[in-house]
């Protein structure tokens, strides 16, 4: 009998120790892991510099919590700023903390009640973020949801129109629905969104928790758009697996968030601040994002050249790419696990790929054979 609450649906292996992008089971067997933690380890599995900083900050302080400064704090609060054009950063655990954070935010800076968001998508599983998300998967079975939330179409820009702004205190976007399939939003959609936005004086929220910190080839994924958000989350690449979660938004927030109104007792210390800048300072140089891009389109364009045959849709943005198929996912990811490459599902139909940033093109190549390979198998059993 397991001591653990059956919340998860775990496979039947465990990872023991990796480097890069290989894993290796309990039982010495080894695979390529395009899943990353689920966008976690954009530096691979132990990069040497994270490491090196955390083994460093061991021999230091663990925890003090935010009775006192962390000069740390300041040091990865300039990173994210400076790669934003934003200006101050509240730290936090978790990528659902952080959007936590933001709806708490704009709430209390606009006096508004409501926040629109889209169906399908995913912003975390606690009971506010969970109320935000657009699946009703992830509400079954818990009563009514907070009341603060509306769902909307994604990128369907006349969603928008007829609504009254009166109440409307945040939209809260994602970039990439990742969760919800692995689906880009178009730059006239979120355009549109950031219109309504200043129409109505409400908050811009970018949910980047997985598209963010390089993903795809930016440090943030809404660079690619040309927007200006209030306030964007991050948290998932942001420590290279170490728990942290980081909400930033523009000074005219800062007001707003006063000494009382909102904490975290483990948010920023000093251990996950240590990863967190070790990994900011590593991926946010403009040859690591411009190799991250052109590795994105490479893995893109043997997708879709490899899979020509087969009914699917490739779809992303950099590193992040979901392959559509016509049936059910999950044998095929099976399968693949069983051929030594790890892959997960975005939905029932979608096949998601997240393999780490420093991903070379031979793993890429492996993987696209391996890939290629699962689904005509697949094609032949039909």
């Amino acid at each position: 009998m397991s001591h653990l609450f059956p919340t998860y649906n775990r496979w039947e292996l465990e990872l023991v120790s990796g480097k890069g992008t290989v894993v290796k089971d309990g039982e010495g067997r080894t695979y390529l892991d395009f899943i990353s933690g689920i966008a976690v380890c954009n530096l691979g599995h132990s990069p040497e510099v994270v490491k090196e900083a955390v083994k460093e900050q061991l021999e230091k302080v663990w925890h003090v919590s935010n009775l006192f400064p962390i000069t740390a704090q300041e040091e990865v609060g300039g990173l994210l700023t400076e790669h934003t054009d934003l200006e101050a950063v509240f730290f936090c655990n978790s990528g659902a903390e952080a959007n936590e954070a933001a709806i708490k935010l704009a709430k209390k800076h606009t006096g508004k009640t409501k926040i629109l968001t889209f169906k399908q998508s995913f912003h975390g599983r606690t009971f506010a973020t969970m109320s935000a998300t657009g699946q009703e998967k992830v509400h079954s079975g818990f009563g009514p949801l907070a009341p603060s939330f509306d769902y909307l179409p994604y990128n369907d820009e006349s969603a928008l129109e007829g609504i009254k702004g009166d109440e409307i205190a945040a939209i809260m976007v994602e970039i990439i629905q990742g969760e919800g399939g692995v689906i880009p939003g178009t730059t006239a959609f979120l355009k549109a969104v950031e219109a309504k936005c200043r129409e109505w004086g409400a908050l811009l929220i970018v949910d980047e928790v997985q598209t963010g910190i390089g993903r795809t080839g930016r440090p943030f994924a809404y660079q690619h758009h040309d927007l200006n958000p209030d306030i964007v989350t991050a948290a998932k690449g942001l420590g290279s697996g170490f728990p942290v979660g980081a909400m930033i938004g523009k000074e005219a927030l800062t007001a707003s968030f006063s000494p009382g109104t909102h904490g975290s007792t483990f948010g920023g210390n000093p251990l996950a601040m240590a990863a967190a800048k070790a990994t900011l300072e590593t991926i946010f140089v403009p040859s690591f994002l411009q190799e991250v891009e052109d590795k994105g389109a490479y893995f893109m364009k043997e997708l879709k050249d490899k899979l020509s045959a087969h009914n699917v849709s490739i779809r992303g943005n950099g590193l992040m790419i979901g392959i559509g198929l016509e049936s059910e996912a999950g044998g095929i990811i099976t399968d693949l696990r069983e051929n030594g490459l790890l892959t997960l599902p975005a939905g029932p139909k979608v096949i998601r790929l997240l393999p780490p940033l420093t991903v070379s093109r031979e793993e890429i190549d492996q993987a696209v054979a391996k890939v290629e390979e699962a689904l005509g198998k697949a094609t032949a059993v039909v």
